[in-house]
Protein backbone atom coordinates (compact mmCIF):
# COMPACT_ATOMS: atom_id res chain seq x y z
CA UNK A 1 0.00 0.00 0.00
CA UNK A 2 1.09 3.46 -0.39
CA UNK A 3 -0.47 6.73 0.94
CA UNK A 4 0.02 9.52 -1.14
CA UNK A 5 -0.74 13.66 0.29
CA UNK A 6 -2.52 15.02 -1.88
CA UNK A 7 -2.44 18.59 -3.63
CA UNK A 8 -4.51 20.89 -1.24
CA UNK A 9 -4.34 24.61 -2.76
CA UNK A 10 -3.70 27.28 0.15
CA UNK A 11 -3.09 24.63 2.54
CA UNK A 12 -0.27 22.05 2.05
CA UNK A 13 2.62 24.74 1.24
CA UNK A 14 6.01 23.59 1.49
CA UNK A 15 6.18 24.51 5.62
CA UNK A 16 2.87 21.90 5.75
CA UNK A 17 4.96 19.57 3.81
CA UNK A 18 7.90 19.24 5.51
CA UNK A 19 5.71 18.73 9.17
CA UNK A 20 3.13 16.42 7.97
CA UNK A 21 6.50 14.51 6.38
CA UNK A 22 8.55 14.82 9.34
CA UNK A 23 5.72 12.57 11.40
CA UNK A 24 4.72 10.22 8.57
CA UNK A 25 5.50 7.85 5.95
CA UNK A 26 4.08 9.18 2.99
CA UNK A 27 5.67 7.36 -0.25
CA UNK A 28 4.55 10.73 -2.16
CA UNK A 29 3.67 14.35 -1.78
CA UNK A 30 2.41 16.63 -4.87
CA UNK A 31 2.51 20.03 -4.62
CA UNK A 32 -0.05 23.04 -4.64
CA UNK A 33 -0.83 23.96 -8.72
CA UNK A 34 1.71 25.76 -10.62
CA UNK A 35 -0.77 28.11 -12.62
CA UNK A 36 0.53 27.68 -16.72
CA UNK A 37 -1.30 29.76 -18.90
CA UNK A 38 0.59 30.45 -22.44
CA UNK A 39 4.55 30.74 -21.93
CA UNK A 40 7.52 29.21 -20.22
CA UNK A 41 7.57 29.64 -16.46
CA UNK A 42 10.74 31.55 -14.64
CA UNK A 43 12.44 29.35 -12.65
CA UNK A 44 11.72 31.33 -9.54
CA UNK A 45 8.08 30.41 -10.05
CA UNK A 46 8.82 26.96 -9.70
CA UNK A 47 10.71 27.51 -6.38
CA UNK A 48 8.19 29.54 -4.92
CA UNK A 49 5.44 26.75 -4.88
CA UNK A 50 8.27 23.82 -4.28
CA UNK A 51 11.19 24.87 -2.82
CA UNK A 52 12.15 21.12 -1.88
CA UNK A 53 13.78 21.38 -5.55
CA UNK A 54 16.46 22.39 -3.59
CA UNK A 55 16.58 19.66 -1.52
CA UNK A 56 16.69 17.26 -4.70
CA UNK A 57 12.74 17.20 -4.67
CA UNK A 58 12.71 15.75 -1.51
CA UNK A 59 11.74 17.16 1.95
CA UNK A 60 14.08 16.92 4.57
CA UNK A 61 13.13 13.77 5.67
CA UNK A 62 13.19 12.27 2.48
CA UNK A 63 9.94 12.10 1.17
CA UNK A 64 9.55 12.67 -2.26
CA UNK A 65 7.90 15.78 -3.89
CA UNK A 66 5.92 15.81 -7.33
CA UNK A 67 5.23 19.07 -9.04
CA UNK A 68 1.97 19.97 -9.92
CA UNK A 69 0.69 21.85 -13.03
CA UNK A 70 -2.43 23.39 -14.50
CA UNK A 71 -3.64 24.66 -17.31
CA UNK A 72 -5.21 24.32 -20.27
CA UNK A 73 -2.77 24.71 -23.81
CA UNK A 74 -1.25 21.05 -24.46
CA UNK A 75 2.59 23.17 -25.52
CA UNK A 76 2.72 25.48 -22.52
CA UNK A 77 1.90 22.37 -19.91
CA UNK A 78 4.67 20.39 -21.84
CA UNK A 79 7.64 23.31 -21.93
CA UNK A 80 6.97 24.15 -18.19
CA UNK A 81 6.84 20.36 -17.04
CA UNK A 82 10.25 19.72 -18.91
CA UNK A 83 11.33 22.66 -17.19
CA UNK A 84 10.51 21.36 -13.56
CA UNK A 85 11.81 18.08 -13.89
CA UNK A 86 14.47 19.75 -15.28
CA UNK A 87 14.80 21.78 -12.15
CA UNK A 88 14.46 18.88 -9.58
CA UNK A 89 11.35 17.14 -9.63
CA UNK A 90 10.62 13.44 -9.78
CA UNK A 91 7.98 13.50 -11.93
CA UNK A 92 4.78 15.64 -12.55
CA UNK A 93 1.41 15.41 -11.79
CA UNK A 94 -1.09 17.61 -14.05
CA UNK A 95 -4.42 18.88 -12.27
CA UNK A 96 -7.90 17.94 -14.28
CA UNK A 97 -9.69 18.63 -10.53
CA UNK A 98 -9.56 21.60 -8.89
CA UNK A 99 -12.85 23.34 -8.35
CA UNK A 100 -12.33 26.68 -7.95
CA UNK A 101 -14.40 29.16 -10.00
CA UNK A 102 -11.79 31.65 -10.51
CA UNK A 103 -9.56 28.16 -12.02
CA UNK A 104 -12.80 26.86 -13.99
CA UNK A 105 -13.22 30.41 -15.40
CA UNK A 106 -9.86 30.58 -17.10
CA UNK A 107 -10.28 27.15 -18.61
CA UNK A 108 -8.84 25.39 -15.99
CA UNK A 109 -8.62 22.63 -13.41
CA UNK A 110 -12.08 20.79 -13.57
CA UNK A 111 -13.91 22.42 -16.08
CA UNK A 112 -11.57 20.66 -18.88
CA UNK A 113 -13.40 17.19 -17.61
CA UNK A 114 -16.08 18.83 -20.10
CA UNK A 115 -13.33 18.06 -23.22
CA UNK A 116 -11.94 14.66 -23.10
CA UNK A 117 -9.75 15.00 -26.46
CA UNK A 118 -8.52 18.01 -24.65
CA UNK A 119 -7.44 16.41 -21.73
CA UNK A 120 -5.60 13.65 -23.86
CA UNK A 121 -3.82 16.28 -25.83
CA UNK A 122 -2.49 17.63 -22.41
CA UNK A 123 -1.26 14.60 -20.99
CA UNK A 124 0.10 13.50 -24.60
CA UNK A 125 1.98 16.71 -25.01
CA UNK A 126 3.37 15.90 -21.42
CA UNK A 127 4.48 12.37 -22.13
CA UNK A 128 6.19 13.50 -24.76
CA UNK A 129 8.29 16.30 -23.61
CA UNK A 130 9.04 14.65 -20.35
CA UNK A 131 11.90 11.76 -20.21
CA UNK A 132 10.47 8.44 -19.66
CA UNK A 133 12.36 7.71 -16.18
CA UNK A 134 9.86 10.63 -15.04
CA UNK A 135 6.26 9.56 -14.07
CA UNK A 136 3.77 11.68 -16.01
CA UNK A 137 0.29 11.37 -13.49
CA UNK A 138 -3.08 13.06 -13.17
CA UNK A 139 -5.78 13.75 -11.09
CA UNK A 140 -9.06 14.15 -12.28
CA UNK A 141 -12.86 14.63 -10.09
CA UNK A 142 -15.58 12.16 -11.58
CA UNK A 143 -16.69 14.86 -13.83
CA UNK A 144 -18.13 19.01 -13.80
CA UNK A 145 -21.60 19.24 -14.01
CA UNK A 146 -22.21 15.65 -13.21
CA UNK A 147 -20.29 11.83 -13.43
CA UNK A 148 -21.18 10.75 -16.97
CA UNK A 149 -18.44 11.17 -18.64
CA UNK A 150 -16.00 9.78 -15.57
CA UNK A 151 -14.62 6.66 -17.74
CA UNK A 152 -14.07 9.15 -21.26
CA UNK A 153 -11.65 10.98 -19.23
CA UNK A 154 -10.42 8.05 -17.60
CA UNK A 155 -9.39 6.70 -20.98
CA UNK A 156 -8.40 9.51 -22.26
CA UNK A 157 -6.04 10.13 -19.97
CA UNK A 158 -4.81 6.30 -19.70
CA UNK A 159 -4.45 6.51 -24.02
CA UNK A 160 -2.09 9.67 -23.67
CA UNK A 161 0.20 7.53 -21.88
CA UNK A 162 -0.02 8.88 -18.56
CA UNK A 163 1.91 6.39 -15.73
CA UNK A 164 -0.76 6.58 -13.00
CA UNK A 165 -4.14 8.18 -12.83
CA UNK A 166 -5.57 9.84 -8.98
CA UNK A 167 -9.35 9.42 -9.02
CA UNK A 168 -11.43 11.84 -6.27
CA UNK A 169 -14.59 10.45 -6.15
CA UNK A 170 -17.04 13.69 -6.34
CA UNK A 171 -17.70 15.74 -9.96
CA UNK A 172 -16.92 19.39 -9.51
CA UNK A 173 -20.85 19.90 -8.34
CA UNK A 174 -19.91 17.63 -5.29
CA UNK A 175 -17.60 20.07 -3.79
CA UNK A 176 -16.35 18.01 -0.71
CA UNK A 177 -20.12 16.64 0.47
CA UNK A 178 -19.71 13.47 1.45
CA UNK A 179 -20.35 10.85 0.35
CA UNK A 180 -17.14 9.79 -2.27
CA UNK A 181 -18.18 7.56 -4.63
CA UNK A 182 -15.97 4.77 -4.60
CA UNK A 183 -17.64 2.16 -6.96
CA UNK A 184 -16.89 4.89 -9.96
CA UNK A 185 -13.04 4.64 -8.86
CA UNK A 186 -13.87 0.77 -8.96
CA UNK A 187 -15.09 0.52 -12.23
CA UNK A 188 -11.95 2.43 -13.54
CA UNK A 189 -9.80 0.48 -12.02
CA UNK A 190 -11.04 -2.56 -13.45
CA UNK A 191 -11.54 -1.27 -16.77
CA UNK A 192 -7.85 0.38 -17.99
CA UNK A 193 -4.71 -1.19 -17.31
CA UNK A 194 -2.88 2.10 -15.62
CA UNK A 195 -2.46 2.06 -11.73
CA UNK A 196 -5.13 4.15 -10.13
CA UNK A 197 -4.77 6.19 -6.67
CA UNK A 198 -7.94 6.16 -4.78
CA UNK A 199 -9.02 9.54 -2.84
CA UNK A 200 -11.92 10.77 -0.96
CA UNK A 201 -13.32 10.67 1.92
CA UNK A 202 -10.75 9.34 3.81
CA UNK A 203 -10.42 10.40 7.95
CA UNK A 204 -8.81 7.32 9.38
CA UNK A 205 -7.50 3.79 9.09
CA UNK A 206 -11.28 2.17 8.71
CA UNK A 207 -11.65 4.59 6.02
CA UNK A 208 -8.45 3.91 4.25
CA UNK A 209 -8.97 0.03 4.18
CA UNK A 210 -12.99 0.46 2.95
CA UNK A 211 -11.63 2.85 0.26
CA UNK A 212 -8.95 -0.22 -0.74
CA UNK A 213 -11.87 -2.85 0.31
CA UNK A 214 -14.55 -1.20 -2.67
CA UNK A 215 -11.95 0.28 -5.07
CA UNK A 216 -9.64 -2.26 -5.76
CA UNK A 217 -7.07 0.04 -5.21
CA UNK A 218 -3.96 -0.78 -3.29
CA UNK A 219 -2.97 2.97 -3.49
CA UNK A 220 -4.71 5.53 -1.78
CA UNK A 221 -4.47 9.72 -1.43
CA UNK A 222 -5.16 11.47 1.49
CA UNK A 223 -6.09 15.20 1.66
CA UNK A 224 -8.31 16.80 4.09
CA UNK A 225 -7.89 13.95 6.15
CA UNK A 226 -4.04 14.35 6.88
CA UNK A 227 -4.98 17.86 8.34
CA UNK A 228 -7.61 16.89 10.57
CA UNK A 229 -5.56 14.21 12.10
CA UNK A 230 -2.02 14.82 11.63
CA UNK A 231 -0.42 11.25 11.35
CA UNK A 232 -3.08 9.96 9.50
CA UNK A 233 -0.51 8.37 7.42
CA UNK A 234 1.29 6.74 10.00
CA UNK A 235 -2.06 5.85 11.16
CA UNK A 236 -2.72 3.87 8.35
CA UNK A 237 0.17 2.48 7.13
CA UNK A 238 1.69 1.16 11.05
CA UNK A 239 -0.35 -0.10 14.48
CA UNK A 240 1.00 3.39 15.88
CA UNK A 241 -2.29 5.13 17.81
CA UNK A 242 -3.15 8.37 16.19
CA UNK A 243 -2.11 11.72 17.73
CA UNK A 244 -3.21 13.15 21.35
CA UNK A 245 -4.92 16.67 21.16
CA UNK A 246 -1.52 17.34 23.09
CA UNK A 247 0.51 16.02 20.21
CA UNK A 248 -1.36 17.74 17.53
CA UNK A 249 -0.94 21.24 19.86
CA UNK A 250 2.65 20.91 20.01
CA UNK A 251 2.65 20.45 16.23
CA UNK A 252 0.78 23.26 15.25
CA UNK A 253 2.78 25.03 17.90
CA UNK A 254 6.13 23.86 16.03
CA UNK A 255 4.49 25.03 12.80
CA UNK A 256 3.86 28.35 13.97
CA UNK A 257 7.49 28.82 15.45
CA UNK A 258 8.92 27.86 11.79
CA UNK A 259 5.84 30.17 9.95
CA UNK A 260 7.36 33.27 12.29
CA UNK A 261 11.26 32.12 11.27
CA UNK A 262 10.47 32.02 7.75
CA UNK A 263 9.06 35.48 7.96
CA UNK A 264 5.61 34.74 7.74
CA UNK A 265 3.79 35.81 10.74
CA UNK A 266 1.16 37.84 8.95
CA UNK A 267 -0.31 35.17 7.34
CA UNK A 268 -0.53 33.06 10.80
CA UNK A 269 -3.12 33.83 11.91
CA UNK A 270 -5.61 32.83 8.78
CA UNK A 271 -3.06 29.66 8.35
CA UNK A 272 -3.70 28.32 12.20
CA UNK A 273 -7.69 29.39 12.24
CA UNK A 274 -7.97 27.03 8.74
CA UNK A 275 -5.92 24.56 10.40
CA UNK A 276 -8.72 24.31 12.80
CA UNK A 277 -11.88 23.85 10.52
CA UNK A 278 -9.95 20.53 10.19
CA UNK A 279 -8.76 19.45 13.35
CA UNK A 280 -12.55 20.00 14.58
CA UNK A 281 -13.28 16.69 13.34
CA UNK A 282 -11.17 14.83 15.36
CA UNK A 283 -10.73 16.90 18.58
CA UNK A 284 -13.11 18.13 20.01
CA UNK A 285 -11.00 20.14 22.65
CA UNK A 286 -10.06 21.99 18.99
CA UNK A 287 -13.74 22.76 19.17
CA UNK A 288 -13.33 24.58 22.30
CA UNK A 289 -10.57 26.51 21.44
CA UNK A 290 -11.52 27.50 18.07
CA UNK A 291 -14.02 29.38 19.79
CA UNK A 292 -11.87 31.16 22.34
CA UNK A 293 -8.93 32.13 19.56
CA UNK A 294 -11.39 32.81 16.59
CA UNK A 295 -12.15 36.28 17.84
CA UNK A 296 -8.18 37.40 17.03
CA UNK A 297 -6.47 38.74 14.24
CA UNK A 298 -2.90 39.03 15.01
CA UNK A 299 0.20 36.86 15.54
CA UNK A 300 0.97 37.36 19.36
CA UNK A 301 -2.50 37.24 20.28
CA UNK A 302 -2.72 33.28 18.63
CA UNK A 303 0.53 32.17 20.14
CA UNK A 304 -0.02 33.53 23.31
CA UNK A 305 -3.99 31.91 23.25
CA UNK A 306 -1.92 28.21 22.04
CA UNK A 307 1.05 28.80 24.41
CA UNK A 308 -1.83 28.73 27.41
CA UNK A 309 -3.47 25.49 26.24
CA UNK A 310 -0.48 23.86 25.97
CA UNK A 311 0.57 24.65 29.41
CA UNK A 312 -2.85 23.99 30.86
CA UNK A 313 -2.35 20.42 29.18
CA UNK A 314 0.69 20.27 31.14
CA UNK A 315 -0.53 20.40 34.58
Amino acid sequence: MRVILAPMEGVVDGLMREILSSINPYDLIVTEFVRVVDCLLPEKVFLKTCPELLQGGKTLSGTPVRMQLLGQHPQAMADNALRAVELGSPGIDLNFGCPAKIVNRSNGGAILLKDPQRVNQIVSAVRKAVPDEFPVTAKIRLGYEDKSMYLENAIAINDAGASELAVHARSKVDGYKPPAYWDYIADINAKLPLPVIANGEIWNKSDALRCIEATGCPDIMVGRGAISLPNLAEVIKTDKLAFTWSQTLDLMLSYTECEIKGQKSTYLPSRIKQWFSYLNRQYPEAKELFRELRIFKTTEEIVAILKIAQLELEK
